[in-house]
């Protein structure tokens, strides 16, 4: 609605009780600054529709004859994904205006490649939940602490080394340990001395009281299978501590490996895959 709109919802309300009661619709119109055939309008839509048809409505159009075709679409987005080619590029080889593009990449959630997995290129989904509590993520964040009076972005690498040849001084890492509710992003963290099981077990328990503080009752917990999650000296942390429900979830941890680390194979047929465990894959 723009401001310079004679009739609110509100009005136009007032405008149909006006001719519900018995007015002329001229002199209704005449009342409230409109025209006749605007009154006529909105009289037509109260009858069909009750108050939900005087509010506002999109100047959208239903059909768009110009629109791009499906299949266009397809290839352009199996150009973004597969080779992350921009608008510009992808233009020259569809036949399209980088503009065109540009809208066919943002109607689909692609135009970003920030917002995209690296690996595959697939738009990368929040994780949401559909009420409070149902699944809160928990995680630490380990950060290497800075040195009093900063560090070498601050005095420069040769500097910050010469200093610290002469007198090393142990600075040590933070670990942020921080717990997130997947429906109302919801955030507990601390800045704890480490990531041993107690401490992640301790931490979990004010963070439970932080959620319940908020009225929120944690159902699911979402980890990264850690070892501080994963064992502790009085048992599981997150076992223990969270609420009765089915309990902590997670996905089990990936094996990575890279071109020199990666183990030799023998020549020949490749045996079948047989289950992975956190070392490395299973000979």
């Amino acid at each position: 609605m723009h401001r310079n709109a004679p009739l609110t919802p509100e009005g136009r309300l007032r405008l149909c009780r006006r001719i519900e009661a018995g007015w002329p619709v001229a002199q209704a119109a005449k009342s409230m600054g409109i025209s006749r055939d605007r009154a006529y309008v909105w009289w037509g839509r109260y009858q069909a529709e009750g108050t939900a048809g005087l509010l506002d409505r999109s100047s959208r159009p239903r059909r768009c004859r110009t629109r791009t075709k499906p299949s266009r679409e397809r290839r352009i987005l199996t150009l973004r994904q597969t080779r992350g080619l921009g608008p510009a590029r992808i233009a020259g080889i569809v036949g399209l205006p980088a503009s065109t593009v540009h809208a066919v990449l943002v109607r689909h959630g692609l135009n970003r490649l920030d917002r995209l997995d690296r690996v595959t290129r697939a738009p990368i989904r929040r994780m949401e939940m559909s009420r409070p509590g149902e699944l809160v993520h928990v995680d630490v964040k380990k950060l290497g602490r800075i040195p009093r009076g900063g560090g070498w972005r601050t005095h420069g690498r040769a500097t910050t080394a010469g200093r610290q040849s002469k007198k090393r001084i142990p600075i040590g890492y933070a670990f942020v340990h921080s717990a997130v509710d997947a429906h109302s992003r919801l955030a507990y963290s601390e800045v704890l001395p480490d990531e041993q099981g107690a401490t992640a077990a301790a931490f979990w328990a004010r963070a439970l009281a932080f959620f319940a503080g908020h009225g929120i009752t944690v159902e699911r917990v979402l980890t990264d299978n850690g070892s501080c999650y994963a064992a502790a000296p009085s048992g599981p942390p997150l076992a223990a501590s969270s609420t009765p429900g089915p309990g902590p979830i997670g996905r089990p941890p990936t094996a990575r490996w890279s071109a020199s680390t990666a183990p030799s194979r023998p020549s020949g047929p490749t045996p079948a895959p047989g289950p992975q465990t956190a070392s490395g894959p299973a000979p």
